[in-house]
């Protein structure tokens, strides 16, 4: 019997395999890596076998559990940064062909298959052939970037300095901006110098880094404040460094709760706040191809962002260092 369906095009690659690894949570901080049928793509899908898939912060609360979670979660899930090669294609899918390697947004990649949609598919060009590329955090701050509306002779504050933070130092240091990175952890601050920052402050004491960052601005403070942390406190401290008529960016992702601000504050300076996340794909996708360009490009340069790589067979591990972030860790990846 043919694997494939036509003699005029392959619709699936030469596999015999019915099944695939997947990583399932199965309770809170509970992970097994079981046999689990491979998916089938349907109309206007494609499947993907999977190179890699990065691990993204907005994973700890299901890995950690809340009440308003269902476990066992379904095979592969949360995993929503993956990339790989098209390997089979659903009916009425035209402009993508088996062998392609593409980034996607998919939302079961912690698995060593996964389907997506067509229309959520972007090429990866020979240029980028075998470096990683989660798609959709490097897609995540192109956007969070074009919504900063960031220039020459800005002054920009980045409030945490993880894997974005980092990417978006880079942005701004090539459009121009002088830098000013807040954040926690020695190792961090030592990226943010790594990927252009022009000062580093140590995210400990709030008065004391409105103080050094009012020093620092002559008492103007920053054109644009970009807070990537996704807690309250560094939330109201983005408001303290953002200049009249300024423009606060919210990029952490705010996933547990009310959050209490000083409104008085930003309505007293007049201040522009924008929540920079996206929920329309196409967006998310706008923002991954414009990715692609920033690499080839080395506008933004990943690579020595990705600090630690998993197999399956350990990405447990993987999820303790995520939550815990060891000295040296920015960004995780799942590789099969």
């Amino acid at each position: 019997m043919q694997d494939t369906l036509t003699t005029e095009k392959r619709t699936v690659a030469d596999t015999k395999a019915t099944t695939m690894k997947a990583a399932v949570i199965t309770a809170p901080k509970k992970i097994e890596v079981q046999e689990v049928a491979m998916p089938k793509p349907g109309k206007g899908q494609v499947r993907l076998r999977l190179e890699g898939c990065g691990l993204c912060a907005s994973n700890i609360p299901v890995w950690e559990g809340r009440e308003w979670f269902t476990y066992p979660m379904p095979a592969g899930n949360p995993g929503h940064e993956g990339w790989g090669v098209v390997d089979a294609v659903g009916e009425g899918v035209s402009n993508i062909q088996i062998g392609e390697r593409v980034a996607a947004l998919s939302y079961n990649s912690y698995a060593e298959y996964d389907i997506a949609d067509a229309d959520k598919i972007v090429k990866l060009p020979e240029s980028l052939a075998g470096k990683p590329f989660p798609g959709e955090p490097l897609g995540c701050a192109m956007n969070i970037f074009k919504r900063s509306i960031i220039s020459e002779g800005q002054t920009v504050a980045i409030l945490g300095v993880g894997f974005l933070g980092a990417l978006l130092v880079q942005l701004a240091k090539n459009a121009g901006a002088s830098v000013i990175a807040v954040s926690q952890r020695e190792f961090s601050l030592e990226v943010a110098r790594e990927c252009g920052a022009d000062e580093v402050i140590k995210m400990d004491d709030h008065y004391k880094i409105i103080e050094k960052v009012k020093e620092l601005t002559n008492g103007k403070f920053c054109e644009r404040v970009i807070e990537c942390t996704g807690k309250e406190w560094p939330l109201n401290l983005a408001g303290e460094l953002t200049a009249e008529r300024g423009r606060l960016i919210i990029a952490g992702f705010h996933q547990d709760g009310m959050r209490q601000v000083n409104v008085q504050l930003w309505n007293w300076r007049g201040l522009d706040v924008i929540n920079a996340h996206e929920r329309d794909p196409q967006e998310y996708i706008k923002g991954i191809k414009v990715a692609v360009k920033a690499v080839e490009q080395g506008i933004i340069t990943p690579d020595k962002l990705y600090t630690h790589t998993f197999t399956l067979d350990n990405i447990a591990q993987a999820f303790e260092n995520l939550t815990n972030r060891p000295d040296g860790f920015v960004k995780a990846l799942i590789t099969y």
